[in-house]
């Protein structure tokens, strides 16, 4: 759906218009933040023309290179991001500061932004300029990867605690694949985070107020970090108990196959010898000739069966 915001500062409290007219019609210090929501190119282009910025296609965002999704000019800054949804796609999003206001472009309604439009609402005192919006979006954003994260280690325990040698197979190791790359994809989508906030950090048109709650920000970020490199090793751990699993059901299998293999080459060896037809061989003409052979062939199966017993390879 496509949806303009525009929240401005009036009477000790911030309030919301959708309408760009309304823009037009107010003096610019008195916005704070503008959000675009999936809009059309010909307000992109208005906005554009108004606010002396450079609106970036959503094609250009998500083609731009993680090294160059942070810019700063003498008077604006850009960043390029990549928000995960609940169904592990990204959405990219484009955030631009400049005079104080921040205009944020993105194409699904995403629940960070959702969260941060409650906070400004209920405290306004504490967002007087587009940075401080921007760094709560980026705080709740970062409050939704720990969820993920957190979710996603509880799949893993669950996965864990279910895996065993019945359990080893296809659909098991497919499992751990998707996990896998659910991971990879919230570590990529968190250390994006963490270039454009160790930028941020960095930055001279940064309010110094700001300064606290970036590091705080950028700690969070780490342990998150540690916290999926965590659920890496664990994940690398039950790949490997996984082929564990395997290997051990490959052996008992080949090993019953070794097992009757051995038992039953003395029988073969038996009847290969009784049933050459040589004519002078002592049991041909033997009453008990047949049972004496057959019993000799269980008498060797018995004898290799008690040797394996002792050696407990069965």
């Amino acid at each position: 759906m496509s949806e303009v915001k525009l929240f401005y500062h009036k009477d000790n409290a911030i309030r919301m218009s959708r309408s760009i007219e309304f823009l037009k019609t107010t003096p610019i210090k008195n916005f704070l933040w503008i959000d675009l929501n999936n809009v059309d190119e010909e307000i992109e282009n208005e906005l554009e023309d108004y606010l002396k910025i450079y609106i970036q296609e959503e094609e250009e965002m998500v083609e731009i290179e993680m090294s160059s999704r942070y810019m700063e000019t003498a008077d604006s800054l850009v960043v390029n991001s990549n928000f995960l949804l609940s169904n592990f796609e990204r959405e990219p999003v484009s955030f631009i500061l400049k005079n104080n206001i921040l205009i944020t472009v993105r194409g699904e309604d995403l629940t960070s932004f959702h969260e941060t439009i409650k906070k400004i609402s209920a405290n306004p005192k504490t967002y007087p300029t587009g940075y401080h919006v921007f760094v709560a979006i980026l705080e709740t954003r970062v409050e939704i990867d720990a969820d993920m994260v957190e979710d996603m280690t509880q799949e893993i325990t669950t996965l864990s605690n279910s895996i065993s040698i019945q359990e080893a197979d296809e659909e098991l190791l497919m499992e751990i694949k998707n996990l896998q790359e659910k991971t990879m994809m919230l570590r990529e989508n968190i250390i994006d985070k963490q270039r454009a906030v160790s930028s941020m950090l960095k930055s001279e048109l940064m309010p110094k107020e700001l300064h606290g709650r970036i590091t705080i920000l950028i700690k969070d970020i780490n342990s998150l970090l540690e916290h999926i490199r965590f659920s890496f090793d664990r994940l690398d751990y039950l790949q490997d108990t996984f082929l564990g699993f395997v290997n051990i059901e490959q052996n008992k299998i080949i090993k019953m196959f070794t097992v009757i293999s051995v038992i039953f080459m003395p029988p073969t060896l038996i009847a290969s010898i009784y049933g050459m037809n040589f004519g002078d061989m002592p049991e041909l003409s033997w009453e008990f000739g047949y049972a004496f052979s057959i019993g000799l062939m269980i008498f060797a199966v018995a004898v290799i069966l008690i040797y394996f017993k002792k050696k407990k390879w069965l």
